[in-house]
């Protein structure tokens, strides 16, 4: 199973997909937003996927991928964004993410997501 990182500055959204992932076995945490993140990923461990919003207060998703990008070990994490805003895909593309998931979110399109990103089954 995998560790995920959920970086969602709505609370109930957060706690939701914690929840849903948790309950998959899988090991998952939060951050309110991309600062949050940073200091989640600086300590260990480091999770295996990291699904983030782009548009949140403080530290938004383009400017949180452009800090990872910087740091070599950090950038290697897979991501996958989560956002209900338009042209979903040219932003998945601009920031070179993994893969994108449109809010509101299917748990079996989530599920299915993290299984094929992180490699768990």
């Amino acid at each position: 199973m995998a560790a995920i990182l959920v970086v969602d500055d709505d609370q109930d959204i957060r706690e939701a997909l914690i929840e849903i992932l948790s309950d998959e076995g899988h090991t998952a945490s939060g951050a309110g937003n991309g600062a949050e993140a940073l200091v989640s990923l600086r300590q260990f461990p480091r999770p295996d996927l990291i699904l983030l919003d782009l548009m949140m207060p403080v530290m938004n998703g383009w400017d949180f991928t452009a800090e990872i990008a910087k740091d070599p070990v950090l950038s290697q994490i897979p991501v996958v964004l989560l956002s209900g805003g338009g042209e979903l895909q040219q932003h998945a593309d601009s920031l070179r993410v993994t893969a994108f998931l449109v809010k509101p979110i299917k748990v079996d399109a989530l599920l299915t997501m993290v299984e094929a990103v992180s490699g768990a089954a």
